[in-house]
């Protein structure tokens, strides 16, 4: 796998290319680092499932440049996607929605929805960009790491985890660390009620204050898409929720919270915003640690707590 650092437009003309040609680029957005390949290229998404180990049946997004794009991967579009669209895109959010012709089940795990959205980190828009140019429709870009494992959000963690995976064909755009940290918020647009499938930073308070819009909250959906099993983001690390952070414990919390004896502090973020984009990276730090799941020889686990 070629790694670029600070890649230059020709760099980013060439990461292009490679998807057209077939290639896997793995390339940041502003959530964690996606796996990226031709969303037309049946053969290229098969390898994205083989080097992440995802089951062929969960779906993909699909990753586009503009919302002028939309509705070349959806019909039956509602009114209120659009305006979804208009006021939190390019940025972290994912519309599900009815696929057209060229949302193929290959992408879609043989529903007839499909998950698109626009990044905003300059990076994937550059990509997606150059991309089209050459022809190309849309990218899938899962995040590059291997099925059910913590998603990445640096150069380091996208090594770690597919390095012995990718071949000497595919590259790697390095641009530091993602912006936000976490994956899309996921809102189910197929009919005109808007449902919250996976939460994100593009929050149901957020859409009420900026464009007035009432989301409803997932209630057993039936729709599958991705982050929604329960084995996604998992560490190796047994992760619990809230105090009290106890000795042997590694944990993550706000920078005004004092550290217990004996911890092992994972982070240590000024507000919510920087505990999202720390997350990841600490629970990777956990586990490398050596905190592990609970055992009758170990109590070792991570406390995710603001402890405010």
């Amino acid at each position: 796998m070629e790694i670029i650092s600070n890649p230059t437009q020709v760099e980013i003309k060439k990461a292009a290319q490679a998807l057209m040609d077939g290639h896997l680029v793995a390339f940041p957005t502003e959530t964690v680092y996606g796996l990226g390949a031709d969303a037309t290229n049946e053969k290229a998404v098969s390898r994205v499932y083989s080097v992440k180990g995802r089951p062929t049946d969960h779906p993909l997004i699909v990753h586009v440049s503009s919302i002028n794009l939309l509705d070349k991967w959806a019909i039956d579009i509602p009114e209120n996607a659009i305006k979804l669209a208009k006021e939190f895109w390019p940025g972290p959010m994912t519309l599900i929605l009815k696929r057209s012709e060229i949302a193929k089940d290959f992408i879609t795990g043989g529903q007839e929805n499909i998950g698109v959205r626009v990044p905003s980190h300059p990076i994937a828009l550059a990509l997606l960009s150059e991309f089209e140019k050459l022809g190309g429709q849309g990218v899938v870009a899962p995040s590059a790491n291997r099925f059910s494992a913590v998603s990445p959000t640096t150069l380091a963690a996208v090594s770690e985890e597919l390095a012995d995976y990718l071949s000497k064909s595919d590259k790697f755009l390095d641009g530091g660390q993602c912006f936000i940290g976490i994956e899309s918020t996921i809102l189910d647009c197929s009919n005109e009620m808007i449902t919250e499938l996976r939460p994100g930073a593009v929050t149901s308070e957020l859409i009420a204050s900026r464009i007035g819009l009432p989301v409803k909250l997932k209630q057993n959906a039936k729709i599958k898409t991705s982050g929604l099993l329960e084995v996604h983001y998992s560490p190796s690390a047994e992760v619990q929720i809230g105090p009290p952070v106890v000795a042997g414990d590694g944990f993550l919390a706000l920078a005004n919270f004092e550290s217990p004896p004996g911890t092992v502090r994972l982070a240590s973020p000024e507000n919510n915003e920087q505990y999202a984009k720390d997350l990841y990276a600490a629970l990777r730090y956990g586990d490398r640690m050596g905190l592990k799941k609970n055992s009758r020889h170990s109590s070792r686990r991570v406390r995710l707590s603001r402890c405010n």
